[in-house]
């Protein structure tokens, strides 16, 4: 597939100081690294998992740890 790309300036750098040091072709390095890249973001959200990490709170006394979220009523 032929198509059109804007490189932003900073990628641009990366991608001719990748040809400096390893000389293949600006399609082969471009090819490479969106392979890996696409490979990457599909592994990755697969593989993490949410983990909740427990901490004790260590309340004071006289703190009642039931109520801790409810507001005082009027009075």
């Amino acid at each position: 597939m032929r198509t059109t790309l804007t490189i932003e300036p900073d990628v641009a750098r990366k991608l001719q100081r990748r040809m400096a040091q390893t000389r293949p072709s600006l399609e082969q390095i471009v090819n490479d690294a969106l392979r890996i890249g696409l490979a990457e973001t599909r592994h990755t959200a697969r593989s993490r998992k949410f983990r909740v990490k427990p901490h004790a709170c260590g309340f004071f006394p006289g703190i009642d740890r039931d109520r801790v979220n409810h507001r005082p009523t009027g009075g």
